[in-house]
């Protein structure tokens, strides 16, 4: 049963060369078409999802990109604060007040440097006397100091860093042994009520 459409749009009859169709072959043509009707709908409620995971994904990498994508520049500059701070602990303690002028402001830079650094996401990790933790920290020896306990971070060699929560640069660590085992750190209740 087909139909053609006239000038104006609008379906035009055609007669049948043969007999007229049964309800049934006219139930079989509706059931066709509802079927028809349902996988397309079906398609396109897939297609609507997919459009929508997408932008979704599309999303999350920009976001992802505006938080880590400093992460390979951050990683340079803190050679940068490095020397800047091996600058300042070599400066002998009997300086002439001209010089004193010359530490002063390199102290200056290497604040303003950290502090960029932070503005920007990237924050130190504190590590003298805490726990030695493998996932911020890098033991490079053991020191023998029975009056710390044990797997305590005694020294740090080169400080750690952090971007947006995400491991920049592990600390380099000196960690304590031979002193009494570590407290086990308090847990939270855990009471299902």
């Amino acid at each position: 049963m087909s139909s053609q459409n006239n000038a104006d749009g609008a379906p035009e009859e055609m007669p049948f060369d043969g007999p007229e169709p049964t309800v049934e072959t006219l139930q079989r043509v509706v059931d066709g078409l509802q079927t028809e009707n349902a996988d397309l709908n079906d398609k396109y409620l897939r297609a609507v999802a997919e459009s929508q995971n997408v932008r979704r994904r599309a999303q999350q990498d920009v976001d992802k990109e505006r938080k880590f994508g400093i992460e390979r520049f951050g990683r340079d500059l803190l050679s940068v604060a490095d020397n800047l701070g091996r600058a300042l602990t070599a400066v002998p303690a009997d300086l002439d007040p001209a010089m004193k002028n010359v530490v002063v402001g390199v102290q200056a830079t290497e604040r303003e440097l950290l502090s960029v650094l932070e503005r920007h996401g990237v924050t130190r990790i504190a590590a003298l006397g805490k726990p030695f933790d493998a996932n911020l920290h890098q033991a490079m020896m053991e020191i023998e100091d029975p009056s710390v306990p044990a797997g305590t971070v005694v020294q740090e060699m080169i400080p750690g860093y952090l971007l947006a929560g995400r491991l920049l640069r592990a600390a380099m660590v000196a960690v304590s042994k031979g002193g009494p085992p570590r407290a086990p750190a308090p847990e939270a209740s855990n009471e299902n009520g």
